[in-house]
């Protein structure tokens, strides 16, 4: 191939993809720019009525955040959650998934679409469910729990287990999703290898170890990746279902967020609190994927 052809492939391919680098820098690139370069202000409520009132204050947002002790309650909230949800999550998605795919398994189709139907239902309306089969008086798992002689529970009103609880309902309503991309990875492993497993005497512990677990292993890390984002970024359910109640027990990151910019319009300190976000999420998704080289996923 000719130096000639060389070129004209490469201005092809920046023709084909100019729309869609395009469409990421404006709409990505140049608002995340935009955000950090917002932390470094002190635009409020008195900036966006007047722009002469926007001053540059350098590290000061940061400062400020660093020294307030809701910042770092709602970081250890999220923290909580991406620690216990992101292997709940994994593992519930990864347990449906196999289950739907067995071969064994009646109805088939039923069981993938009730169990994908919650990620596809509006989060208040299915918040509202939970309200209710979580209500101290009222709902059905105090219900049961009283069937054990186990004292009703205020799962929403008690600090110790307001997250917990919405840590279930985030969970039952996230996992249809992931399961549905394992599910694609799982028809893609080699039945002839798992066939010849079983006829050698694996069981299903050792066929799922060493036959299945390493043909989907980029697919469980690309989850992993995924579901931390998500935890990181968690704000509708805790915000439907507590306000971030009780006592700011359920605050989280981009709660807290979301407060300092659109609440209280403190808009340079809300972008302050979205580029540490930003960086949480990059670290943990670099360390995710340093330990999956490490253990040959990708």
């Amino acid at each position: 191939m000719t130096a000639a052809h060389v070129g004209a492939e490469a201005r092809a391919g920046w023709a084909m993809t100019a729309p869609a680098l395009t469409a990421i820098g404006l709409f990505f690139a140049l608002p995340a720019l935009a955000s950090l370069v917002l932390s470094f202000t002190d635009f409020d409520i008195y900036a966006l009525a007047n722009l002469n009132n926007l001053r540059f204050i350098g590290l000061e947002n940061y400062e400020r955040l660093i020294g307030n002790p809701l910042f770092w309650q709602a970081m250890g909230n999220t923290m909580w959650f991406v620690v216990f949800g992101v292997p709940l999550v994994v593992a519930a998605s990864l347990g449906a998934a196999l289950l739907v795919n067995a071969r064994t398994l009646k109805w088939r189709g039923v069981w993938r679409v009730a169990l994908f139907a919650p990620f596809v239902t509006t989060l208040v309306a299915t918040a509202v469910v939970w309200n209710y089969l979580l209500h101290t008086r009222y709902g059905l798992i105090n219900y049961a729990l009283g069937g054990l002689g186990i004292a009703p529970v205020d799962w929403l009103g008690n600090p110790s287990t307001a997250l917990p609880a919405i840590l279930l309902f985030v969970a039952w309503k996230s996992f249809g999703y992931n399961m549905i991309i394992f599910l694609a990875a799982l028809q893609a492993v080699s039945r002839d290898l798992e066939d010849a497993a079983r006829v050698d005497g694996a069981g299903a512990w050792m066929r799922f170890r060493h036959v299945t677990l390493p043909a989907i292993a980029p697919t469980v890390l690309l989850v992993a990746i995924l579901t931390v984002a998500g935890m990181f970024q968690l704000f509708a359910e805790p915000y439907v279902m507590t306000q971030g109640g009780p006592a700011r027990s359920t605050v989280t990151v981009l709660y807290f967020m979301f407060e300092e910019g659109f609440k209280w319009w403190n808009l340079g300190s809300g972008a302050a609190v979205a580029f540490i976000l930003f960086l949480c999420i990059l670290a943990v998704t670099l360390v995710q994927l340093k330990v999956a080289k490490k253990v040959g996923a990708i």
